[in-house]
């Protein structure tokens, strides 16, 4: 595969600089995951493998979702908290055969294993690093469902996840758009597939083009869209990572007190930049509202058809209409809530197409 990476500067490092951020073109890359399918390199997300008879029972106790018992071939997605309910670790699980993967950010897996391996005690289960074993590719668009099955790989519902026989699996997604599957293979045949993958129609992409999607669809990622008092409310995991009727999990009843007593203090939304190219905000930077900082600037990316659009986290106060400014210096733009982006405070579903492609895998 041949790479073509962009790096940040050091002061914000690139979480994806080990793989392709583009194949020669981000806006078609885009828009083929808009209108067909795309497949992209995630190779460098961390693996970990949790065999063992009582790896549900075991992960139910740590984990924020639901998963004592979660059928064999289905999928979903979860966090860890710290004693305060804030967001230590976003993973992405998958139940295959007679063991649950977690797949999480660049760089994570050594502390999550760490904490996994402390709380084993005398579980019968074995929590392992499976980085150097599997490889994350991830198709996206509409004909993803075509794409896996021309490539002679299995297609299983949305949701749902299909062990594949030479090892690894495929799990059927709900975003970065409405249909999209990782495709989750041993590294040695990491190359051979993505030759079917785009033998199958799926357009070469880099992560620019899956992360425009992202933040359309109104997902955040950890450690570029929260920070380190974000609870799960404020981002949108309660649903999609969070099971709030489950307790016996460390942060639970944060969780359950601001679900039952009031709401967060902050909120995600999508900003639209009035910014060009050169001189965009990056992650991190303030968000202001008549020089007083009211949040904080998470992904920034250029969309294809939003332009230059950014997820921020803002407190809950700040009016929809308001006039504001993310970033500093050079890099200031004036910028806007898109109010399709916010829920009504009443919980009804906000209109737009950014709230209409919102989901998970199952809850």
């Amino acid at each position: 595969m041949t790479e073509q990476i962009d790096h940040l500067t050091d002061a914000n490092p690139d979480p994806d600089r080990a793989v392709p951020a583009h194949r020669g073109d981000p806006f078609a890359e885009q828009r083929a995951m808009a209108r067909s399918a795309a497949v992209v390199d995630r190779s460098h997300r961390g693996v970990i493998a949790v065999p063992g008879e009582e790896r549900l029972s075991w992960l139910h106790l740590l984990l924020t979702q639901h998963v004592s018992e979660l059928p064999a071939d289905t999928g979903t997605e979860t966090l860890i908290l710290d004693l305060n309910g804030r967001v230590l670790h976003h993973m992405v699980v998958a139940h295959a055969g007679e063991v649950v993967y977690l797949d999480t950010e660049p760089g994570d897996v050594p502390a999550l294993l760490d904490y996994l391996q402390k709380m084993v005690f005398w579980a019968k289960v074995e929590p392992r690093d499976a980085t150097a074993e599997l490889a994350v590719l991830s198709v996206v668009g509409p004909d993803t469902e075509a794409v896996l099955t021309a490539a002679g790989l299995p297609a299983p519902p949305l949701g749902d996840v299909a062990a594949l026989p030479g090892g690894g699996f495929v799990r059927r997604m709900r975003w970065p758009a409405p249909d999209a599957a990782d495709v989750v293979v041993p590294r040695d045949s990491q190359d051979a597939v993505w030759a079917r993958l785009t033998a199958a129609g799926a357009r070469p992409a880099g992560t620019m083009a899956f992360e425009a999607l992202r933040v359309e669809s109104l997902r955040p990622r950890l450690h570029v869209d929260t920070d380190d008092r974000t609870i799960p409310h404020e981002v949108g995991w309660i649903g999609s990572a969070v099971h709030l009727t489950k307790g016996c999990y460390r942060g639970q009843e944060t969780v359950a007190r601001v679900a039952n007593l009031g709401r967060p203090p902050r909120r995600l939304v999508l900003l639209h930049l009035d910014s060009g190219d050169e001189h965009l905000p990056i992650p991190g930077d303030p968000v202001v509202r008549e020089g007083r900082t009211v949040g904080r600037v998470g992904s920034v990316v250029q969309h294809h058809e939003l332009g230059p659009v950014a997820l921020a986290l803002v407190k809950r106060s700040v009016p929809i209409e308001s006039e504001l400014v993310a970033g500093v210096d050079e890099r200031a733009a004036p910028a806007a809530i898109d109010p399709s982006s916010v829920e009504p405070e009443d919980g009804t579903p906000p209109p737009g197409r950014a709230a209409q492609i919102r989901g998970g895998l199952r809850g």
